[in-house]
């Protein structure tokens, strides 16, 4: 039997809680999300659900820092490159619009009791990546992050509306839309 990564785990993890939660997850769906027996997933997370979704989160924080927050502060690109560049890979993460959020989807009931200062934080993580860049392309530090927050917005929104109407349409003007925010 072949061996799955630690990648492939916390990929699997994170479907099952974008699409049911932390209270609509159940272990057989993230049992057959990661393509492990119930046994071995508790062999790996020994705290359960509450752990399994504790490194669901650390993993997209690392994910922030690495691909948004350490490309938009990197002042050897210039602003135009640093979006672009964020903007992909923020893409990415959402396949093009058709994902939700992690964050939305544990910012609910008990996902958010247990979990709402890794939420907060990783959102707070973003904004600063933002106005780094509202920064770097003249903003004042205020209109900055206004402006970050605005971005999270229309992602987060954008996402919603995406899946709603089973479509990338929305998505995709949004980040348009915030390529057109950040012209220098």
């Amino acid at each position: 039997m072949a061996k799955v990564s630690d990648i492939e785990i916390l990929n699997g993890l994170m479907s099952v809680f974008r699409s049911k939660g932390y209270d609509g997850a159940s272990l057989n769906e993230l049992a057959e999300a990661t393509g492990l027996k119930k046994a071995s997933l508790y062999h790996r997370f020994p705290g359960g659900k509450k752990e399994m979704t504790a490194a669901v989160l650390d993993f997209m924080e690392s994910w922030i820092n690495d691909k948004v927050y350490k490309v938009l502060s990197d002042e050897k690109l210039v602003p135009t490159q640093r979006l672009k560049e964020a903007l992909d890979n923020i893409n990415a993460v959402y396949n093009e619009g058709r994902e939700v959020c992690l964050y939305r989807s544990l910012s609910m009931d008990t996902g958010m009791a247990l979990f709402g200062e890794k939420i907060e934080k990783g959102i707070n993580q973003w904004l600063e990546s933002f106005s780094i860049l509202g920064k770097a392309v003249g903003q004042d530090a205020e209109t900055a992050m206004q402006m970050a927050k605005q971005s999270f917005i229309e992602v987060q929104g954008s996402l919603v509306l995406s899946k709603a109407m089973d479509s990338t349409e929305p998505f995709q003007n949004a980040i348009q839309q915030i390529k057109n925010r950040y012209k220098t």
